[in-house]
């Protein structure tokens, strides 16, 4: 048996309904790497928002964007600031981080911006026509020789450079500290 086009006792859309739960999600994880006090928790909650992200990326149809968001934000940022807070942390870490000290004036500040934006969006024409048509879309032919033609030296430099960034940062976070437990045996071995 086929679903119906609306949610039962609702009346709203599948699409409708998907988005608002992607929506809410992705708001609710925002909030969650905000306002958390486990900063490994707050990274995992960074990448259920972007998933989130993604997905609304698909239901508007921009597929690549949303395979861009997972691979690129997803994939490799998040994962990069995992283990960055996972190599640096110490294992007496302080328990009350300085960033969350700060938490009122920056919930003050973000309701005077959310009262900025809502004033400013609106009063916006947003039935206004922009364009009067649209070009068919082309697929990824055109971004990937954009990118992939003239630049790809320079995107392989990047690629290289970020990879032995990641390679220091991981050997720098890797060293024993002074006062630290075994320091004085890994000075003795050099």
């Amino acid at each position: 048996m086929p679903l119906p086009d609306t949610l039962p006792l609702i009346g709203i859309t599948w699409a409708d309904a998907l988005f608002m739960l992607l929506g809410g999600v992705a708001v609710a994880g925002a909030l969650g790497v905000v306002l958390g006090r486990d900063i490994i928790r707050n990274g995992l909650l960074l990448i259920l928002t972007l998933g989130a992200i993604a997905g609304i990326y698909v239901m508007l149809g921009a597929a690549i964007l949303a395979g861009a968001q997972v691979l690129v934000y997803i994939g490799a940022i998040s994962v990069l600031i995992l283990f960055a807070i996972m190599l640096t942390q110490s294992k007496a870490a302080p328990a009350k981080l300085n960033f969350q000290t700060q938490a009122v004036p920056a919930a003050l500040i973000s309701a005077l911006l959310a009262l900025i934006f809502a004033v400013t969006l609106g009063g916006g024409g947003w039935n206004a026509t922009v364009f009067d048509g649209t070009p068919p879309p082309e697929g990824t032919r055109g971004a990937a020789d954009a990118l992939f033609g003239p630049y790809l030296l320079a995107f392989e430099v990047a690629s290289v450079l970020l990879l032995a960034a990641v390679i220091g940062g991981i050997y720098l976070a890797s060293l024993p500290r002074a006062g630290q437990i075994g320091a004085e045996e890994e000075e003795e071995r050099r």
